[in-house]
């Protein structure tokens, strides 16, 4: 027997499950764990508000910006396509040169972040590899039967910034990680882009934020930790928590409650995929007590997860190598 550890947010569900077997179906359940298919690398998940979509990324060749659909786990192409639809607001982002030109596969989107808007229609940031190493801009448009993405601006990384994930700042501005330099940093289009203090020693992949804009938490891929950084404060406050796996991306809950890190476990050097767990934990952003709600052996086309977030009772997770997104139910 394998076990497969599942674990409710207020205790612990172990399953007891017997060995997957071969299927004809590639797309077949293991277990627990179901699969939304065809998506290529969805290394991050964006929730579209109404928890009726979802917006994944696609960090791989071949990757793209996909909407799926919550209730029956279809997908569509949403970014780029023949059809897509461009307005520079060069008011809001005046340092973009403009629109970004066809790519092919050398399209990458990476991180993701969506702030609400009040009218259906929502800002969507994305870290973008490809002709530009850049934070992309669009509009989701969710007035309709199926939201849109409209592109509306960038910010070009600053030589040698290469970003990882990005959020929002509540009033203007964006913040995004750089692992290729090992700090943090954020723009505004009054002064473009300027490092956070204190962000040099946080081994930055993964970002949150406070609702507030006061704090931000920095996932420690390299040293499996997680750090809670003070923003704009006369004086720099840090925390860190230690995970016993890498957290990659990180993800509030739609309550803003709990931070959701994930990320492989049993990483080896050189790295071998096929012995990394999936791993998903709670973590709370006031104490920063660590809470584990998922451990899962490698599953072929599911190499590791890097981003989880619970819509209703289904934990959702992204994958960074695979053709994915992977899900299980959970209580509360």
């Amino acid at each position: 027997m394998r076990l497969l550890r599942v674990f409710g947010l207020s205790g612990v569900v172990v399953l007891s499950l017997g060995l997957a077997q071969p299927s004809a179906n590639p797309c077949a359940a293991v277990g627990a764990v179901q699969f939304i298919c065809d998506v290529i690398s969805p290394e991050d998940l964006a929730v579209v508000p109404g928890a009726e979509w979802v917006i994944a990324s696609g960090d791989q060749e071949g990757g793209r910006i996909h909407l799926v659909n919550v209730r029956d786990k279809t997908t569509t192409l949403l970014f780029p396509t023949s059809t897509r639809r461009e307005r520079l607001d060069a008011v809001t982002y005046p340092t973009c040169p403009g629109p970004l030109p066809p790519e092919g596969d050398d399209f990458r989107a990476h991180g993701l972040y969506l702030t609400p808007g009040s009218t259906g229609v929502h800002t969507l940031y994305v870290v973008h590899h490809g002709v530009r190493e850049s934070i992309e801009v669009f509009e989701v448009d969710a007035r309709s039967t199926r939201p849109a993405l409209i592109w509306i601006g960038c910010a070009i990384a600053p030589e040698p910034v290469g970003f990882n994930s990005v959020v929002a700042l509540p009033d203007e501005g964006f913040v995004a990680t750089s692992p290729r330099t090992g700090d943090v940093w954020e723009w505004h289009a009054a002064s473009g882009w300027r490092q956070v203090p204190g962000s040099d020693d946080t081994a930055p992949n993964g970002l949150e934020i406070s609702p507030d804009g006061r704090w931000l938490y920095v996932a420690g891929f390299a040293e499996s930790k997680v750090t809670r950084l003070s923003r704009g404060q006369a004086t720099v406050q840090k925390a860190v928590v230690a995970l016993d796996f890498r957290p990659d991306n990180l993800r509030m809950s739609l309550d803003g409650s709990e931070i959701f890190a994930a990320g492989p476990g049993n990483v080896q050097t050189p790295r071998d995929t096929s012995q990394e767990t999936s791993n998903v934990a709670s973590i709370d952003p006031e104490t920063l007590a660590v809470q584990p709600i998922f451990e899962h052996p490698f599953i072929d086309g599911f190499a590791a997860s890097t981003t989880a977030i619970q819509i209703g009772n289904e934990m959702w997770l992204g994958t960074y190598r695979g053709e994915r997104i992977a899900y299980f139910p959970v209580r509360d």
